[in-house]
């Protein structure tokens, strides 16, 4: 048998005084030489019952080692399975809400991996009180500098039970418009507008102002302001413009649109046309969709939409008097006289 030195027990015990661990002197690995081609296998068997240190009285041997990282990596395909099904398979046919279907599945995903680290280490031989010893190593570390991880750690378990915000909401975060497309435990994905992620920490979401363009209500109020000349029959350029809203299949009939005269400005009168529309998220479309039937209607009903204009204004000169003029036209060649003479 091929023995390889390990450290002390002292050793050991002097970093983890409470932990259970006890290493033996030696790890015992079988000697290869001692097997046949044949018995390969009865070789492989044996290396793997090699034990390598106690936890609590168990013994812990390559065998256990690896069957504990088999649970851990399947229990979190586990978790993910089970948050794909409930999201897309199960909970639809029950929520309808799309936000809380997305929260439902993720703290069930949580659930399952919370579930399966505890059934990992149990059969690796620690419980409750070696999970203690091991989480007070980690209180340490995030009193050193941690504390980012957990202000986003707690963050994220409010976000997804407070729901300030869901997944497909449109949010604004620093002066950023996008769709929220990911909820993870310490940070959020938003889509912007031009398709570039941006991952935002839970925290902005929790000690900052979000605008959430979509919260409980994806109807908006959208305003389109347009200008028309002071010569323009005030009249028709409401029936105009109502008729432009009237007339777009992307406007509500209820709430129903208002037409305003907000102010008088320098060179027209300053209108806007207030319009709810079903789906925030359009609202730039639909925008660009009312300026272009604004413009092809204002033709139609022959409205001016003015530019500002300023009038300029030029004087030919000064009026001065006869006599001062010669006088000074005198006094000009007499000086040019005595410089010429002088010359």
């Amino acid at each position: 048998m091929i023995q390889l030195p390990t450290t002390a027990p002292s050793q050991v015990d002097s970093l983890v005084p409470d932990s259970g661990i006890i290493r033996t002197d030696t790890v015992k690995i079988p000697d290869p030489t001692n097997y046949s081609l044949s018995e390969f296998f009865i070789y492989i068997w044996d290396l793997l019952q090699v034990q390598l240190f106690s936890i609590q009285n168990t013994p812990v041997t390559f065998l256990k080692l690896i069957i504990f990282i088999l649970l851990l990596v399947g229990f979190s395909f586990l978790a993910s399975f089970t948050k794909r099904m409930l999201n897309r398979k199960i909970l639809p046919r029950f929520v309808k809400d799309g936000g809380l279907r997305y929260t439902l599945s993720r703290m069930s995903q949580y659930v399952v991996v919370v579930i399966g680290v505890f059934i990992s280490f149990q059969f690796l031989g620690i419980n409750m009180t070696g999970l203690a010893v091991i989480f007070g190593f980690l209180s340490v570390g995030i009193g050193f500098g941690l504390q980012n991880i957990t202000s986003n750690f707690i963050s994220g378990l409010i976000v997804l039970f407070e729901r300030p915000i869901s997944v497909g909401d449109r949010v604004m975060v620093n002066n950023i418009e996008g769709d929220i497309e990911e909820i993870n435990i310490r940070s959020t994905k938003v889509k912007t507008l031009d398709n570039i992620s941006i991952i935002v920490p839970n925290s902005e979401f929790v000690s900052k102002d979000v605008i959430n363009f979509s919260h409980g209500d994806p109807t908006y109020r959208l305003g389109v302001d347009v200008g028309v000349s002071y010569s323009s029959d005030l009249d028709k350029v409401l029936k105009a413009l109502n008729e432009v809203a009237d007339e777009c299949d992307d406007v509500l009939k209820t709430p129903k649109h208002e037409v305003q005269l907000r102010s008088f400005g320098d060179s027209s009168w300053d209108m806007k046309l207030l319009a709810w529309i079903p789906d925030v998220k359009r609202r730039y479309q639909v925008h660009n969709k009312l300026n272009q039937a604004i413009v092809r209607k204002f033709a139609e009903y022959d409205i001016e939409i003015p530019f500002p204009q300023r009038d300029l204004h030029v004087r030919s000169g000064l009026n001065f008097d006869k006599d001062e003029e010669i006088k000074h036209g005198s006094e000009d060649s007499e000086t040019s006289k005595k410089e010429s003479g002088e010359d």
